[in-house]
């Protein structure tokens, strides 16, 4: 295939991203001249030391941040030129979230949990039941929807955050070290879920990671060094 073709079907692609902090002789690096094609239908793990630059590459792709100069180019958006409030639509209608630490509402039920990023969009209540009820049945929660977070494993939690990440069907899913607070046991139990909804959904998935043999679940594996990349290993 050409470099053109490849392009094309790239649902992301970043160009000579960099992103500076400080300025003067204060001034440092996070990112250094990025450049990284994602495809739909990816499952990318992106791994590194700390300080590496692999946490500011996701904040960016997830339009949590903003490069310092490059070119960010979601589908055949320029990311990179939006304002905040165009930002904040796209990751409303066209990303997932799923983090270390679970982030749900404590006194909130499972099922209330996953219809907040409807909410968000204006959704009528009984579509927005309708949907949460259905993502908790894919991660195997259903049976569940009553339940706090205080009455969930950490396993549970994890699968009730990935639900909410879904129920929006986005194009691409971001997932910030989703098994660092789990046992082992259970990281495979999530990985394997992730697994299952990139190659029965289709779902784009963009995932950092420190652990091996969590990364060994992805398609591709992008190591930063430094700021930049410096391998890239098909699984």
């Amino acid at each position: 295939m050409s470099a053109a073709a490849e392009q094309s079907q790239a649902l992301i692609r970043l160009r000579g991203i960099s992103k500076a902090y400080g300025s003067g002789d204060a001034l440092t690096y996070a990112l250094h001249g990025v450049d990284l094609d994602i495809a739909k239908g990816d499952f990318v793990s992106i791994m590194g030391p700390s300080g590496s630059g692999k946490s500011t590459c996701m904040n960016i792709l997830g339009c949590l941040d903003t490069p310092t100069s490059g070119q960010y180019v979601f589908g055949n958006v320029e990311v990179s030129r939006m304002s905040r409030q165009e930002l904040a639509k796209l990751r409303r209608y066209y990303l997932g979230f799923v983090f270390q630490g679970f982030n749900l509402l404590n006194r909130t039920s499972a099922l209330e949990n996953v219809e907040l990023p409807l909410m968000y969009r204006g959704t009528p209540a009984r579509k927005r039941r309708q949907l949460a009820r259905h993502a908790l049945k894919i991660v195997g929660l259903e049976g569940r929807e009553s339940h706090t977070p205080g009455e969930l494993s950490g396993g549970q939690q994890q699968r009730v955050a990935i639900a909410r990440a879904i129920v929006t069907s986005p194009a691409v899913l971001f997932a910030d070290e989703p098994t660092g607070n789990l046992d082992t046991a259970r990281s495979h139990e999530i990985m394997e879920l992730l697994s299952g909804l990139n190659q029965e959904k289709g779902i784009t998935i963009v995932m950092v990671t420190h652990e091996p043999d969590m990364a060994a679940y992805t398609k591709r594996i992008i190591r930063f060094v430094d700021g930049k990349v410096a391998e890239e290993q098909h699984s």
